[in-house]
């Protein structure tokens, strides 16, 4: 059988929430990836050092016979240059939402005005601290990633030193963005490489593959795998893998987030393989963003195989993306 290994596999982009939920989800990333972006998004947010440390000890409480760094980030308020000081030897980023887009935004920033951002996001710069934005705003569902553009634009201009990280693009439009300004990176997700919003809505609604930012057309699609299969160096593995209760996914008023932590690598290599660039993945999934936000994370040698592997109904009380299908890669050994 055909197999393939990938040394420390990262996933910079993951929501682990809280609780029973974290203790249920967080195992399934940290048996298969050295480390993870873990996003502040709590109820409340992470927003001071102790937050940071507290959720950080829940997090190593979770998976305590794994290999694993969690690499911590604060929600992003307008904070001094003596609390980030205070701050950074235990973060690794700072994760920027606009007012109540997405799941527990709702303390975002709801005004992009550069004068009021300019304390904290100088000293980020100064302290080469990078900024992850999820950046939509509140149009047309369709046209939200797009419509940020010229916000990345006013960012990367106003603070050219500072590391800016487009969190989970989804467009063409995002993809073009890469090449012009120098401080503009970007996470992708495994899901926006194989769904559009067809795969979604198109027929019977497919409540486990909803997701904020919402799956677009086949012209971004492609513009995503260009860049991926690639391993533009810009560009890194982000899952946002965003765990619900079967309940919440399952209603009327369907959470957004698409649960795939422990089929990640799975698919990865099922896409990458398809067209022919599984030579790439290795810094897709590790190398790039090792060089972008300067980490050197727990060695971890994970070898995927070419067979079949049936997802499960569900881990813990979530469904991931997929369940009951057939994938044709399988993880055969970690070491």
């Amino acid at each position: 059988m055909k197999t393939h290994t990938l040394l420390m596999p990262l996933d910079m982009h993951l929501h682990l929430r809280d609780a029973v939920m974290l203790e249920n989800v967080a195992p399934l990333t940290a048996y298969s990836f050295s480390g993870a972006i873990v996003m502040p998004n709590l109820v409340p947010p992470v927003a001071t050092l102790d937050d940071v440390v507290a959720y950080k000890e829940r997090i190593m409480a979770a998976v305590p016979n794994d290999y694993f760094e969690p690499y911590m980030t604060l929600f992003y308020k307008n904070y001094d240059k003596a609390f980030l000081e205070s701050v950074a030897e235990e973060i690794t980023a700072i994760k920027l939402y606009p007012a109540g887009i997405t799941t527990n935004s709702e303390g975002g920033v709801s005004s992009f005005d550069i004068e009021e951002m300019r304390t904290t996001l100088q000293a980020m710069s100064d302290l080469e601290i990078p900024l992850c934005v999820h950046g939509e705003t509140d149009g047309f569902v369709m046209d939200r990633e797009a419509e940020f553009m010229s916000i990345y634009e006013l960012l990367a201009t106003s603070f050219p030193k500072l590391k800016i990280i487009m969190e989970h693009i989804t467009t063409k439009a995002a993809v073009d963005m890469l090449d012009k300004f120098d401080n503009l990176y970007a996470t992708i997700t495994i899901h926006h490489l194989i769904l559009t919003l067809d795969d979604v809505v198109g027929g019977m609604m497919q409540p486990h593959l909803f997701c904020k930012p919402i799956a677009k057309r086949p012209e971004d699609l492609d513009a995503l795998l260009s860049v991926a299969l690639q391993a533009h160096p810009k560009v890194m593995f982000g899952s946002d893998s965003a765990p619900h209760p079967q309940h919440a996914k399952e209603s009327c008023g369907c959470a957004a987030g698409v649960f795939t932590a422990p089929i990640a690598l799975q698919l990865l290599c099922e896409v990458f393989d398809q067209f022919g660039k599984l030579d790439n993945l290795q810094d897709f999934v590790s190398d790039n963003a090792q060089r972008i936000y300067g980490i050197c994370p727990e060695f971890k040698e994970v070898t995927l195989e070419e067979r079949p592997f049936v997802v499960p109904a569900n881990y813990g009380g979530v469904v991931p993306m997929f369940a009951g299908e057939t994938l044709s890669w399988a993880i055969e050994s970690i070491d």
